[in-house]
């Protein structure tokens, strides 16, 4: 940290109050709900009752006579339109060198719906209430066929076929790693440990369901889209190159406010389409807010994962290698990055922490009459670290060694370290984060803890995880080749104004994440400006530069990055400027503390002052430099950056009825350069409430014959509250990436990661003197107490 850091109030690395809470907790903030535009209409979608079904007939005259409607629209008018089918993001080879199958996915229904909620008909009507009355007076047809939503009646061949392109319902077969490495470090191991594992299904739902809300321009040929998106300069190009074949500068994609998205919204979805192309056939606004039910039925989904998993190791318990068989469901269709989940972001992890010298994972990933699977809040990290920390305590358990020391005998400790699974990690210290957990868990008290408990006729247990995540999803051309199919660079831009004050403009977006306050804490330390003087603006294609939004905690490190590059920029040009008004060389120019100074001497500028010379050029190097002081930088990382920690829970059973209390929660995690650690610390938390939500209470169940969802509200789908919830002990490690220029590595979504597993191996430890081995996620009070009586018969 230089000079001028280290002297901003409210600059890196202090605990500033997050300036858009303002308005958030005043009720002063603008969702894409709260947007109704001068002769606004409503749309109400007609979706399947159906998980797999041939559409015979749709009459839809009654709807339209309906009062207030507008216009009723199917797949038949999309088709006549030459509307295509939305496209998937990333392209997966097989391993015969064949594509992945990847076939159309309509906007609305052409022919078939193939998963319950399917999109079948689109009403637009004066009112809300309107649309949905009218929508009820659309009479479908349908032929009802088999359908098929466990991954594994997918692989093992049963139901018929989804998707004619795919008429196994296999969308690819992946691998990553040297199966000989692999089967030759099994041959000679002295133990193998063995698991069986799923990955249980999970429903997004973030605090402000989906919307969207679409105007047509007839004068400018040019559509406006605001919409409730992580990055909408991807949606834009998304729907106006693949899907509606129309110029990129004729649509404005605004995305305001977000009320969480945890990758739900990242997606171009069905909706967001039908309404732009609807709203100039009817040339009116046409808006949609998903309701909750809509949400459970249509957000893509997360997770849904059958793995089997083998792990090697010699006598003394090092890891030899380990080999990993998965079965993905896609769901019915593929969603935007639904095909990188499973593969590159997941494989690519299952070195971990540790140095297994030889790694094979295959992948095999089907179709399933289900809601589409895509990206939720890790993204494939948190499956291969469940995979890893899963098998890595088992495997200790059946060696007789602790968690911990099972883990200390096999972590990295030398950097750069070159995985066998593509990646290369740049720094950490895993022991430290080890150590540091193990202190702040009193791992050294439990036991005590553990007989207080079994006197009151409770189990106590502990459970490790020590997590690594791929975050930043970079660089550009590695992605490229390993199927993507855009870039993963990032956007800043600084405009300094003449006063001095800046306004910031990014390509990330923020939902939550506190990017008006960490951006805006950057540029102040790195300027020497007051931090109430930046302003940060994003979500809206029409005023940033391109970029590629917020997802895979990549905003600080990719988004900071390209802010910080920009901000070199200004200082440059500002060097230039003062070099001028102080009659000296550029070189003899530093930067210190807001001023640029004269080295050697006490002649100095003001930031400020070299800001209104900038756009006053009355005393100004014209011959060298053009007025203003507005730069622009776009960042292509060359890394991922490797967050990475341990978390320890610790859980009390009751062995009568199940149910599983988390009595403490140490969160121990490298982010690198910590920005804001007030923001961190809320980051962690809540990402320990949806890891936590998945091990013991979350879970997303389609009926195995039917195919309808059973989880479709609260009622069903357990989501944990405020009781739930032990308060977190966590605290950091810093090992500053090397490859960034802030240092950071990203804090989104660890702990996502590496509390699910922990869990599991705490609730596993409290039942392992009945005998209980194994157990899937979520450890709801009837699978614990299940378990329990199948041990004791």
């Amino acid at each position: 940290m230089g000079a001028t850091e280290s002297t901003i109030a409210n600059g890196i690395g202090a605990r500033a109050l997050r300036k858009e809470d303002a308005r958030f907790l005043t009720g002063t903030g603008q969702y894409t709900d709260d947007i109704v535009l001068a002769r606004q209409s409503y749309a109400f979608f007609v979706r399947s009752p159906h998980a797999h079904a041939t559409i015979t007939s749709i009459n839809t005259q009654a709807a339209a006579a309906a009062p207030g409607v507008i216009a009723v629209y199917t797949g038949a008018d999309v088709a006549a339109d030459k509307i295509n089918g939305l496209p998937c993001g990333w392209l997966i080879t097989s391993t015969d060198g064949t594509p992945m199958k990847e076939p159309p996915h309509p906007i609305l229904a052409q022919g078939k719906v193939r998963y319950v909620g399917d999109h079948v008909a689109m009403v637009i009507a004066e009112t809300l209430t309107q649309a949905k009355d009218a929508a009820e007076l659309v009479e479908v047809d349908y032929e009802v066929h088999d359908a098929v939503v466990d991954v594994r009646d997918a692989a093992a061949g049963k139901g018929p076929a989804i998707h004619d392109a795919a008429p196994d319902n296999k969308c690819y077969t992946w691998a990553l790693g040297d199966a000989a490495a692999t089967d030759a470090a099994f041959a000679k191991a002295a133990h193998i440990t063995k698991i069986d594992l799923i990955n249980n299904r999970l429903a997004p739902n973030a605090i402000e369901p989906r919307a969207a809300n679409a105007v047509y321009d007839r004068a400018g040929d040019s559509y406006t889209l605001y919409v409730s998106n992580q990055n909408p300069h991807v949606e834009r190009l998304l729907m106006t190159a693949f899907v509606m074949g129309l110029p990129e500068h004729k649509v404005r994609v605004v995305a305001p406010d977000v009320g969480g998205g945890f990758g739900s919204k990242i997606y171009l979805y069905a909706e967001d389409v039908a309404l732009t192309w609807a709203a100039k056939k009817i040339n009116r606004p046409v808006k949609w807010t998903a309701d909750r039910s809509e949400a459970f039925l249509s957000d893509a989904h997360g997770r849904d994962h059958v793995t089997h998993a083998e792990l090697a190791m010699d006598k003394d318990g090092k890891f030899l290698g380990l080999r990993v068989h998965t079965q993905a469901a896609m769901g019915a269709y593929l969603s935007t990055f639904a095909s990188a989940i499973p593969t590159i972001l997941y494989a690519t992890l299952l070195a971990g922490q540790y140095t297994t010298p030889a790694i094979h994972v295959v992948v095999d990933a089907y179709f399933t009459n289900t809601a589409p699977v895509d990206a939720y809040r890790g993204a494939g990290r948190p499956e291969a670290t469940y995979l890893l920390e899963r098998i890595v305590t088992r495997a200790g358990w059946e060696l007789g060694l602790s968690q911990d020391e099972i883990r200390r005998r096999n972590f990295i400790t030398s950097f750069p370290y070159q995985t066998p699974v593509a990646l290369q990690y740049d720094i950490g210290d895993y022991n430290q984060c080890l150590e540091r957990a193990i202190k702040l868990a009193d791992i050294a008290g439990f036991p005590a803890r553990q007989a207080e408990a079994k006197a009151r006729g409770k189990l106590r247990g502990i459970g490790l995880s020590s997590y690594i995540e791929a975050c930043g999803l970079a660089p550009s051309n590695i992605a490229g080749a390993l199927g993507a199919r855009a870039g993963l660079f990032e956007a800043g831009e600084i405009r300094v104004h003449p006063t001095g004050s800046v306004t910031v403009f990014t390509g990330s977006h923020s939902h939550g994440q506190g990017h008006e306050t960490t951006f805006a804490q950057v540029v102040a330390s790195k300027l020497g400006i007051p931090y109430e003087n930046v302003d940060v603006v994003h979500g809206d294609t029409g005023r940033i530069p391109f970029g590629m939004g917020t997802y895979g905690s990549r905003s600080i490190s990719v988004g900071g990055a390209a802010i910080m590059k920009a901000l070199d920029k200004v200082i440059a040009k500002g060097k230039k400027i003062a070099a001028h008004l102080l009659e000296a060389s550029d070189a003899d120019i530093v930067f210190e503390n807001g001023e640029f100074k004269v080295a050697g001497t006490d002649k100095k500028k003001a930031f400020a002052e070299i800001a209104l010379t900038a756009y006053v050029p009355h005393n100004y190097p014209l011959d060298k430099l053009e007025p203003g002081l507005d730069e622009t930088a776009f960042y292509d990382p060359t890394n991922f950056t490797y967050p990475a920690g341990t978390h320890i829970a610790e859980v009390e059973v009751d062995p009568d009825t199940g149910v599983v209390q988390v009595v403490k929660f140490t969160a121990v995690d490298d982010f690198g350069t910590i920005i804001n650690p007030m923001i961190v610390e809320g980051q962690v938390h809540g990402g320990l409430a949806q890891g936590i939500g998945q091990a013991l209470l979350e879970n997303c169940v389609y009926d195995r014959d039917s195919g309808q969802l059973l989880t479709g509200s609260y009622m069903d789908y357990a989501m944990p509250r405020a009781d739930d919830l032990p308060s977190f002990d966590v605290d950091t490690v810093v090992t500053p990436c090397t490859h960034n220029p802030l240092g950071t590595k990203g804090c989104g979504e660890a702990g996502a990661i590496g509390s699910p597993p922990a869990l599991i191996n705490a609730v596993l430890d409290a039942l392992k003197p009945l005998g209980v081995k194994d157990l899937d996620m979520p450890a709801t009070p009837l699978r614990v107490w299940s378990a329990i009586q199948s041990a004791r018969a």
